[in-house]
């Protein structure tokens, strides 16, 4: 395949030009190299493309009808090659990204908006998930997770807060009603909202303070899917149904309106904010490049 474009850019120029030497003089080549290509695709296709004399060089019938329809198809080309590489400068395609419900809810909300206005020729396509998946397989550029949870052999960027606290809160009516616990083996006690993820697991609620760790596995009678169903959890919680593990910034807002009161504070446990990981070569595509620059250099904090 790559000789047929080569012998057929050779005649195509020789063509266009009217002979050898002028065509050899205009891609710099040797007008024996543009000859013998020439006879090459001649004797591939067993017609006679060009009318040689000592005076010029014309293309034949069946050279005429060959040009008429590579011309458009060489011009065609070189607008796809010149559009690709401008994509180097004007980013432009899909970005699709691969990350856990949090960071869907969370922090991408921050990110997408300014990437978006300053890159419009960029769409971004988002799968929010649970579940730990290959992001190549699953036909992504790149995804979102945290450290303890990333592949092998990818490049990591980090992406949104770099501390990040699982808290724990419930209504104030509910501790009213019950009791505000000292300990988390006090939430043993309480009715307790838990997530199920997808693999059938049920959330372990895992606290630390002063190097104790503690983990608890609590009851109650409500179980919501973790990440997509979280939003049931919180509002269950708001309602006074018990006592909801989850991440401190999606709880923020409930906590400055009133509306859930933090409990074991002293007990919440930090841990390192998600990376965005990619595969890691040479050629990124120009959406996740320029996604990639984005964060380094112009993402909010920066």
């Amino acid at each position: 395949m790559t000789d047929d474009i080569g012998e057929m850019k050779a005649f195509a120029a020789v063509a266009k030009a009217g002979g050898f030497r002028e065509a050899a003089r205009i891609l710099k080549a040797s007008p024996s190299g543009l000859s013998e290509a020439v006879r090459r695709l001649e004797r591939r296709l067993g017609v006679r493309l060009l009318h040689r004399t000592t005076r010029s060089v014309l293309p034949t019938e069946q050279g005429q009808r060959l040009l008429d329809r590579a011309l458009p198809a060489f011009a065609e080309l070189e607008h796809a090659l010149k559009d690709v590489a401008s994509a180097r400068d004007q980013p432009a395609g899909v970005l699709r990204l691969n990350v856990p419900t949090n960071a869907a809810r969370l922090f991408l909300p921050i990110y997408l908006p300014p990437f978006l206005k300053k890159y419009p020729g960029i769409r971004v396509e988002v799968t929010a998930q649970t579940d730990l998946v290959d992001v190549l397989s699953a036909g992504c550029d790149a995804g979102i997770r945290y450290n303890d949870r990333l592949e092998q052999d990818m490049i990591a960027v980090p992406i949104g807060p770099r501390r990040q606290r699982f808290a724990t809160a419930a209504s104030p009516a509910y501790l009213d009603a019950h009791w505000r616990p000292g300990h988390p083996r006090d939430l043993m006690k309480l009715d307790c909202l838990r997530g199920r993820f997808s693999r059938g697991n049920l959330e372990i609620w895992e606290y630390e303070r002063n190097n104790e760790i503690y983990r608890v596995e609590p009851k109650g009678q409500l179980i919501y899917s973790a990440g997509s169903g979280a939003d049931l959890g919180v509002d269950a919680a708001v309602n006074g149904l018990g006592v909801i593990y989850l991440f401190e910034d999606w709880l923020r807002p409930f906590f400055d309106r009133g509306e859930l009161e933090p409990v074991l504070q002293p007990w919440w446990q930090w841990f390192t904010g998600p990376y965005l990981y990619y595969p890691g070569r040479q050629l990124v595509p120009p959406p996740l490049r320029a996604f990639i620059d984005f964060l380094k250099g112009e993402g909010p904090g920066n």
